[in-house]
C-alpha cells in the first residue's frame, strides 16, 4: 500500500469542465448538422484555453476537460468562452442554439500520464451541471482568488453537496453582465460588449424574427411575380413589416450593428 501510494503524483491545479446543454435533444433534430456545429464550437474554445495558457486534458461526446494554472486565467477564458460563443450563435439565426456551461475549481488532482483524476475534477464537473446554459458556476476557492481581480459580477449560490465529497462547495455563478468586481489587467481582459447582455439578447431575438419576415417577404415576392407580374402588390405586405421592424428594434443596440465591420 505504501508502495503505490508513494507512485502517486498530485498537484494543485484549476479544473475546466465544459458540456452543452441538452446535447442529445439537439442530436435527435439534426445529428449531422450538431455534430459538425459541435466541432466548431469546440475549436473556438481550445483556442481560447491555448490563449489564456490552458492546457486541454480530454474530450467525450460534447464534454472538455482543461486544466489552468492560474484561476484567473481560467475564469478570463470562460467569460470570453461565453461571449465568442454567444455570437456565434447569433450568426445562425435559423438554427438552434449551442449552449454550454462551464464549471470551475481550484483542487487537488492525480496525474496520471496527461490526464488528470480526483476529487478537484469531481468538484468542477459537478459546478458545470450547477452552470446555466451559456453560463459559469465556479467553486468557493476560484472565487476568493478572483473576486478583487476581475472587473465581473458574482452570485453567491450557496454551499452545495458534491457526490463523494466529505464537505460541501461553495459555488457562485458568474454575471456576464459586467458587475464591476475589482480590475484586472487591461491587456488581459476580454472586451467588453457595448450593450448589457439584456440588450444583446433582444438584439439576437430581433434578428431571428429579422429572418423570418426575410423569408416571407421573399415568398410574398415570388407568388406575385407568378400570379400577377405587371402589379407589384408584394410592396405592401413588405412595408408593413419593415415598420413592425422598426418598431421592435431593441433599445440600446446602435443601428450600425446591421453592417457589422470586416475588420477583426
Amino acid at each position: 500500500m505504501t508502495d503505490q501510494t508513494a507512485d502517486i503524483r498530485r498537484k494543485l491545479t484549476t479544473v475546466f469542465c465544459a458540456d452543452v446543454q441538452g446535447y442529445s435533444a439537439l442530436v435527435e433534430r439534426d445529428e449531422v448538422g450538431t455534430v459538425t456545429r459541435l466541432k466548431q464550437y469546440r475549436d473556438i474554445m481550445v483556442d481560447l484555453i491555448g490563449r489564456h495558457h490552458g492546457r486541454l486534458i480530454n474530450t467525450w461526446g460534447d464534454g472538455l476537460v482543461a486544466e489552468f494554472g492560474s484561476p484567473v486565467e481560467a475564469v478570463f477564458c470562460a467569460v470570453e468562452t461565453q461571449r465568442r460563443l454567444a455570437a456565434r450563435n447569433a450568426e445562425e439565426p435559423l438554427a438552434p442554439p449551442m449552449q454550454f456551461r462551464i464549471g470551475i475549481n481550484l483542487g487537488d488532482v492525480i496525474i496520471e500520464g496527461t490526464d488528470i483524476y480526483g476529487e478537484g475534477v469531481n468538484i468542477a464537473a459537478r459546478l458545470e451541471s450547477l452552470a446555466e446554459a451559456g453560463g459559469i458556476c465556479i467553486s468557493g476557492a476560484v472565487f476568493e482568488q478572483v473576486r478583487k481581480k476581475l472587473d465581473i459580477g458574482f452570485d453567491f449560490l450557496g454551499d452545495r453537496e458534491i457526490k463523494n465529497s466529505a464537505e460541501p462547495v461553495s459555488a457562485y455563478r458568474v454575471l456576464l453582465g459586467g458587475v464591476q468586481v475589482g480590475t484586472a489587467p487591461k491587456h488581459q481582459m476580454p472586451q467588453q460588449p457595448a450593450a448589457t447582455d439584456d440588450a444583446e439578447a433582444a438584439f439576437i431575438k430581433w434578428r431571428r424574427f429579422a429572418w423570418r419576415f426575410a423569408v416571407i417577404a421573399a415568398f410574398l415576392m415570388i407568388v406575385n411575380l407568378i400570379t400577377s407580374p405587371r402589379y407589384f402588390w408584394f410592396i405592401w405586405p413588405w412595408l408593413g413589416m419593415g415598420l413592425v421592424l422598426m418598431l421592435r428594434w431593441p433599445a440600446g443596440i446602435d443601428p450600425r450593428r446591421l453592417w457589422p465591420s470586416r475588420r477583426e
